[in-house]
This record gives C-alpha cells, structure tokens and sequence, in this order.
C-alpha cells in the first residue's frame, strides 16, 4: 500500500522532466525608452554603476569639441583639438576656490599663489558670477600614478556658486589648449547651475 503512492509519486515527477520541445514564443514586448542602452562589453564599474541623474551644470559647449558622458567627478565631459587627447571637464569639488587653484598650479610644478597673488588673479565670468582664471604649462602630473606629460597646458576657471566650488578644467597639449582659450572662456560664460 505504500509503495503505490511512492511509485505514482515518482511517475509523476519523471514525466515532469520531459523536455518541452515546443519552441518558446515572447508574447509581450515594450516599447524602448531613453535609459536603454546599448550593451557596452568591457564596461566600467562607473559606467555600469553610475545613478544615472542629470547633470546639475548646464552649458554650451563648442560644436568642434566631442560630448563624451559624464564620468567620475565629472558632470560635463569633452574631448578637444586634434591630437584627440585634450579634456574639458566641469565639476563639482570640495575645498575652497585657493585650496583648487593651488592644486591645479601645482600638477605643473608651480608656487602656490600667496595670498596677495590670489586676491589679484585674473577674474572671468562662469555660472553668473566670477571665477579665478588658471592658466598653466609644461609638464603635467595629474597624479595617482599617472606618467608626467610633458609639453602639456591648463586652461581653466574655478569658483564658488550656491555654496559649491564649480571647476572648468581643460589640459592637453599647449599649442591646441592656446587654440582653445576664447572658446573655454565662452563655454565658461554659459555655464548654469539647475536648481
């Protein structure tokens, strides 16, 4: 008597391992929408992981640089000049507009500003107010383990805006960031915080 219901029980459960060999047909689809994307093999865990918000900084690049997507620390990322190794990039940093500005002059080897050197810096407009234009070159070490370049210029403006410190930040080689410097300054110029 108990063997039956073991041996139907077994019966039942090695007709449910069959294979199906109908093929299997998708019966609901969705339309696309702007967050799909197209599958990017070797991605980064930035690229893969990033919250994908809109940038807080909004402007007005120049039609000959390349739009690359944001990265890292970076809202508004480009690509400039015709080697394809310049940058531009605008973020958000902390610290202050001096601890930045010194930062910058010092990936070239440069003094710091004194204080009195930092009070009479060059101005220019970003983001409706006024930011220190930095202006660098020769040989750039970025840092964090990065080879020296040599040959290499910095362009750029950083300010405080709504409490935040707002960098525009262009490197690459001296001759294309001198090419550079009217249009950086425009791109400056139009540079908005969303609030």
């Amino acid at each position: 008597m108990i063997l039956r219901p073991f041996i139907l029980g077994i019966s039942l459960l090695w007709a449910s391992c069959e294979k199906n060999s109908a093929p299997m047909q998708v019966k609901e689809t969705r339309p696309l929408t702007t967050k799909d994307r197209d599958t990017k093999l070797f991605a980064t865990s930035d690229e893969r992981f990033r919250n994908a918000q809109p940038s807080p900084v909004k402007g007005s690049p120049p039609e000959n640089w390349l739009v690359l997507p944001p990265a890292q620390f970076r809202e508004l990322n480009y690509r400039f000049g015709a080697s394809g190794t310049g940058e531009v990039y605008v973020s958000l940093a902390s610290g202050s507009v001096a601890d930045n500005v010194n930062r910058w002059r010092g990936q070239f080897g440069v003094a710091p500003f004194t204080p009195e050197e930092f009070d009479a810096a060059e101005k220019t407009p970003i983001a409706d107010t006024e930011g220190i234009w930095v202006e660098a070159s020769g040989k750039y070490a970025s840092g964090m383990g990065a080879p020296s370049k040599p040959g290499y210029g910095l362009a750029g403006v950083i300010a405080q805006v709504d409490g935040k410190i707002l960098t525009l930040k262009m490197i690459g080689p001296q001759a294309e960031v001198e090419t550079e410097k009217v249009a950086l300054r425009a791109f400056a110029a139009s540079l908005e915080i969303v609030r």
